[in-house]
């Protein structure tokens, strides 16, 4: 099977969340579902508030993403979670 590189978007609850608990529990939720973090990065999005957006890879075996979605959006700290991109990856 191939491998697929995703790209999620977080929201915060708040300007004020700590992005080190929240990347640290995101990172244990991939890990769960077998994927491997690439690449983080803090994006601003208005008014002082920042998004974390976080790509990784996993196996296209794992299929949907939806459970993963479900058990990120469950730590504290996350207003929303969002898949902005999915890619096969080659090679």
């Amino acid at each position: 099977m191939a491998e697929v590189v995703i790209t999620m978007k977080l929201m915060p609850e708040s300007p004020d969340v700590n992005w080190d608990y929240v990347y640290e529990k995101v990172n244990e939720v991939i890990k769960k579902h077998k994927g491997e973090v690439g690449k983080k990065e803090e994006k601003p999005v208005a008014f002082g508030l920042k998004a974390l957006e976080i790509i990784f890879v996993v196996d296209e075996s794992s299929g949907s993403t939806e459970a993963l979605e479900q058990e990120v959006s469950e730590i504290q700290g996350i207003e929303s979670v969002e898949i902005t991109d999915v890619r096969r990856a080659l090679g």
